[in-house]
């Protein structure tokens, strides 16, 4: 299942949320490391002007449609990904799917305590998930060796990396060689708060209606200059939708 839309010089899959943890369900069954990740809007915008962090977007194995805007733009280039793929709810599917099973996840990002808490919630969320182990998102650079050794100790062979984009992502790259047992590793930003509890997600009417960032917006009334990239990526995309040309500021 390879289909993709261009989308600013960004190859997003064009999958649905059982689709993309389809996939992701497969590549347990393959001997390395899949990347994979869940751009929004914001996020390919950023793509669109750094070459290099949109060729690191396009080495994942799979990059799903998280934010409705993604999803607009396909329709808008003709190429219409079926619906918001977003990292938090294909990280649900996974984690309903292999609960029970010897798959195990390591919980890494948030700050002190969050990802702890996150477990404890899961667990309950998740009878027999197994939780290999958790690390704050707080270090420093001559620290990310040490991270990598202890994800790989735990044994787990799903990785959620919440640090939110571009760091994520981009500590992914560096580290890929390093990941020996982990099979899956997700950049999924906030979900470790969501999963914790604290902080709330939309309401599923806000999300079935591609509202989450308006509810977003109404709780949060300082990400509104953030809200104006919304805008300036469809005019973008109306006028470079498939180019693989990148702005330079």
């Amino acid at each position: 299942m390879k289909d993709k839309v261009n989308i600013l010089g960004v190859y997003v899959d064009m999958v649905s949320i059982k689709q993309a943890a389809d996939m992701i369900m497969d590549f347990f069954g393959e001997d390395k490391l899949h990347k994979v990740y869940t751009p929004n809007s914001e996020i390919l915008m950023v793509a669109y002007k750094d070459p290099e962090f949109a060729k690191l977007l396009n080495d994942a194995e799979l990059l799903t449609a998280d934010g409705i805007g993604v999803v607009y733009a396909s329709k808008i280039l003709g190429r219409p990904i079926t619906e918001r793929a977003a990292g938090y709810d294909i990280a649900c599917d996974v984690l309903d799917r292999i609960k029970g099973t010897e798959h195990s996840v390591f919980l890494f990002g948030g700050k002190p305590g969050v990802a702890e808490l996150a477990k404890e919630k899961l667990e309950e969320a998740y009878p027999g998930i197994k939780i290999a182990g958790t690390r704050n998102g707080y270090f420093k650079p001559e620290e990310e060796a040490d991270i990598v050794s202890e994800i790989n100790n735990s044994g787990a062979d799903l990785l959620f990396v919440c640090l939110g984009a571009p760091k994520q992502e981009q500590w992914l790259a560096r580290n890929a060689q390093g990941l020996q047992g982990v099979r899956v590793a997700m950049g999924v930003g906030g979900s470790l708060d969501v999963f914790a509890g604290t902080v709330l997600r939309a309401p599923k009417w806000y999300c079935d209606h591609g509202l989450e960032w308006f509810y977003r917006l109404k709780k949060e009334p300082w990400r509104a200059k953030r809200m104006l990239a919304l805008p300036k990526f469809a005019v973008t995309v109306l006028l470079h939708g498939r180019s693989k040309k990148y702005k330079q500021d």
